[in-house]
């Protein structure tokens, strides 16, 4: 989820894969991977992630946070709701401008 989440934050902001890899510096394979899931980004780079589209790095890592799937059934439930219904809005924003 922490991945399609960076995905469209760099969507909403209408940046390409490119100037956005130039802005963390790394490289855009390295970015696509990070964006597609095959990687996960650090600390350091959420942090850059952050400062660049000026968003807390809680914010972020809220969809990094893993679902208890014994634990507080509700709250839990709550949690995935606001993550999927944020990720929805962003995603109909990017079809709208596709």
């Amino acid at each position: 989820m922490l991945n399609e989440a960076l995905r469209l934050i760099r969507v909403f902001h209408d940046m390409k894969s490119v100037e956005l890899a130039k802005e963390l510096s790394i490289s855009v394979s390295y970015l696509s991977e990070i964006e597609t899931g095959k990687k996960k980004p650090s600390i350091e780079l959420i942090t850059k992630y952050s400062s660049i589209f000026h968003i807390k790095p809680s914010a972020i890592l809220f969809f990094s946070e893993e679902i208890e799937k014994d634990g507080d059934g509700l709250r839990s439930k709550i949690k995935q709701s606001i993550r999927f219904k944020m990720l929805s809005f962003l995603k109909a924003i990017e079809n709208a401008a596709a």
